[in-house]
């Protein structure tokens, strides 16, 4: 019996064709390191026809460790578990927000910070511009939150629970923001959800500090507890309801590009300081404002759009790869410029158009978003960006919102495949690598066969041919 010696290099290349015949190897997805999601749902909270529900629950269930969130996806259920759509409890908003306690330190009610010694709590808030503890959160959506995409795209992801950046003696921990109201009945649902004051008959905000006469409508009057006016006789069952919430990471490590989330606001009050040769950084923002009717200020003739931009100087430079902005009902979209007109990203409202959860008639069910192609949209530090945000304005709208999320990464992925497959350019760049190593592979087999070939034939008397 003859015995066959096997060329090393045959064998390592039928190593490397196994490889690649192999989709998601970890030789495109380097350490293979695998999201991970989990679903929580966030304390009960108990509605009535008409009624409010705005709490900061602390000390929420949330991933732990040093890790790179991925996205954030919520909805209100009810006991059963089934969504609730939005012309039952209208989802004003959610936030999730970042914080750190003294150890031993516990935050219970949704109120407790107020009688926290300020030396045990620190807020730990997202990296924006706003000031005074404002849009800190690191993610928020609204009506909109189960048709917009949070997802953070690889190789990328939102870096937290980093030790070195936790105070010494604090933890890190999570806050929970809902805003729901129960629509249920109401006299007027689109005059709720926009938190009209006479609709709540408030004319005090939750502190008993007396409100400005021409403030119409906004938080300021659909605070926790309050109640907007339901039609008279209508009669409905309180109900237990939850936020459920979707978070997906996965552990940090160096094959992950960390990103910064910042938030704008159309309501920024900043303005480029004249003496001044650095950035002002004044941010005062107030969240919410009003568009007043076209009929009222005879600016019919534009459409019935009203259109708010303000300029903003960038403190931070860096590579956007995700965009989206938070509009409530009549928003008819938002956008981020560069000073001299070119679009960096747009984020247009879907409506709904049935009755079930996820697709509700008049009320906005989804935001676009923009991911641009890493490295296309870099900001400079100091560069000065346009925020625009359009609302329809053939009726009154009150506490309005015009924020625009993005998150930016200061630094882009090294040159690894495991960062370029997901683009198309990369499949098909990995599909002619295939493509050329199965060449080479049909190759190195002809050479070997020859090769075995010419060895028997020269056992058997004939003469070789060198190759």
């Amino acid at each position: 019996m003859r015995s066959y010696k096997y060329n090393p290099g045959w064998l390592l290349l039928v190593g490397v064709l196994v490889t690649l015949s192999l989709p998601y190897s970890q030789a495109f997805w380097g350490n293979g390191n695998k999201i991970k999601s989990t679903v929580f749902l966030s304390p009960k909270f108990v509605l009535e026809p008409g009624s409010v529900e705005n709490r900061f629950y602390y000390n929420v269930d949330f991933p732990k460790g040093h890790i790179a969130l991925k996205s954030f996806n919520a909805e209100v259920i009810d006991e059963a578990g089934n969504p609730v759509p939005l012309h039952e409890t209208y989802l004003h908003h959610w936030v999730v927000g970042r914080y750190y306690v003294r150890k031993g330190v516990e935050i219970l009610e949704f109120n407790d910070t107020k009688k926290l010694n300020r030396s045990d709590y620190i807020s730990g808030r997202n990296s924006g511009i706003c000031q005074n503890e404002v849009l800190g959160q690191f993610f928020g959506l609204g009506s909109e939150t189960r048709k917009t995409a949070t997802h953070v795209p690889d190789p990328y992801g939102i870096e937290v629970g980093n030790p070195s950046e936790i105070p010494s003696g604090f933890e890190e921990r999570w806050m929970l923001n809902v805003h729901a109201i129960d629509t249920r009945g109401v006299e007027d649902k689109l005059g709720c959800t926009e938190c009209r004051c006479d609709l709540y008959n408030v004319t005090k905000d939750e502190y008993g500090k007396p409100l400005r006469p021409d403030y119409k409508g906004g938080l300021l009057c659909c605070y926790d507890g309050t109640q907007c006016r339901v039609k008279q006789g209508f009669e409905g069952i309180k109900r237990t309801l939850y936020l459920r919430y979707t978070v997906k990471w996965v552990d940090m490590d160096s094959s992950i590009v960390p990103v910064k989330v910042y938030i704008f606001d159309i309501t920024d009050s900043w303005k480029r300081s004249t003496n001044s040769t650095g950035i002002n950084a004044e941010h005062y923002c107030k969240v919410e404002y009003e568009v007043k009717s076209c009929r009222a200020t005879g600016l019919a003739d534009d459409g019935c759009i009203d259109t708010k931009r303000i300029s903003l100087d960038m403190p931070f430079g860096g590579y956007v790869i995700y965009g989206v902005a938070h509009q409530h009902s009549g928003g008819s979209g938002s956008a981020l410029y560069r000073e001299d007109g070119q679009l960096l990203c747009s984020s247009i409202p879907t409506y709904g158009e049935g009755d079930e959860a996820g697709n509700e008639a008049g009320y906005i069910v989804g935001m676009s978003t923009c991911y641009p192609q890493p490295g296309n949209v870099k900001i400079s530090e100091g560069e000065t960006l346009i925020l625009e945000s359009n609302y329809t304005s053939i009726r009154h709208h009150t506490g309005v919102m015009g924020l625009f999320y993005i998150l930016v990464a200061h630094q882009l992925p090294k040159p690894m495949l495991h960062t370029i497959v997901q683009t198309q350019d990369s499949i098909i760049l990995l599909n002619i690598l295939w493509a050329v190593v199965a060449l080479v592979g049909v190759v190195t087999v002809i050479i070997v066969a020859i090769r075995y070939r010419l060895k028997h034939e020269r056992e058997d008397g004939y003469e070789a041919i060198m190759m």
